[in-house]
């Protein structure tokens, strides 16, 4: 019986194909990810960024908003002077907001994750309680279950 022993170069040789194979395949689902990436940002446009990076914007489109109203109910006269004190209020508001947005930006997406988490508990106490007062098929268990009492308008 005659066995032949693989010798160092055909083992070696067969690590390389396995690699390159793992690196093909590692390089194909970097580029559908990529590849679907694109096509999400073209469809939805670009993601949304962290919690603090959208906070900043709201406080600048905030900033915006408010430094372009007119105030009708002080008059002309104070009109002017509201708007520089509604601008103060409104940077000493970022120059606040900012530092604490800079060292702590995971602060504000855990903040974000808390808030939907609230949001989700009070949605389900409020079906909870919609469930109880209507009942399972959504009427109204007070419908024709009790007579009517009459009530005097005159």
């Amino acid at each position: 019986m005659s066995e032949e022993q693989p010798t160092a170069g055909a083992s070696e040789d067969a690590d390389e194909v396995r690699a390159t194979d793992a690196d093909a395949w590692a390089t194909a689902c970097a580029e559908d990810l990529e590849a679907e990436k694109a096509r999400r940002r073209t469809q939805y446009g670009p993601p949304p960024g962290s919690a603090a990076e959208e906070l900043r914007k709201l406080v600048d489109a905030v900033a915006d908003r408010l430094s372009g109203l007119r105030t009708p109910l002080l008059g002309a006269v104070a009109g002017p002077a509201a708007q520089q004190v509604v601008r103060q209020v409104v940077q000493q508001a970022k120059n606040a907001v900012e530092p604490v947005m800079e060292r702590n930006p995971d602060v504000f997406d855990h903040l974000a994750a808390a808030g939907g988490e609230l949001l989700a508990a009070y949605r389900s106490a409020v079906q909870a309680q919609e469930t109880r007062w209507t009942g399972p098929d959504g009427r109204d268990k007070g419908e024709g279950t009790a007579p009517g009492e009459r009530i005097d308008l005159d």
